[in-house]
């Protein structure tokens, strides 16, 4: 893959992270390979999910404004069946994973993807 990051976010979902860091501190994302929600990365305290042997760190993503990276966790599952993709989280209205920072705001996080050179 070149150079541009496995994972990027959309204007709208950076706004959105900014609002979050400011009301809830550090953030993080994580993206499993679950049933009900696996197409949403669940956004979370930095730290308030303890990843394992079975997840791998995708991307720190620099949000500007921030003064810290966000990172992208992703399960190793997941990552198997997108490792040829580019992630872009997004966001849209309506509400997502319960456990997810952003539910309380109507909105949630939604993974798009794009295969590189395409």
């Amino acid at each position: 893959m070149s150079d541009l990051p496995r994972v990027e976010l959309t204007a709208d979902a950076a706004d959105l992270v900014r609002r979050l860091r400011e009301k809830h501190g550090p953030l993080m994302f994580h993206q499993s390979g679950g049933c009900c929600d696996g197409s949403a990365p669940m956004c979370y305290q930095r730290g308030e999910f303890r990843t394992g042997a079975s997840d791998l760190l995708l991307e720190s993503l620099d949000v500007e404004g921030l003064g810290e990276p966000v990172e992208f966790w992703i399960s190793r599952s997941q990552y198997e069946l997108w490792s040829h993709t580019r992630l872009i989280v997004d966001v849209v209205s309506g509400r997502g994973g319960g456990f997810s920072l952003e539910a309380p705001e109507g909105v949630r996080f939604l993974i798009r993807s794009r295969v590189p050179g395409s």
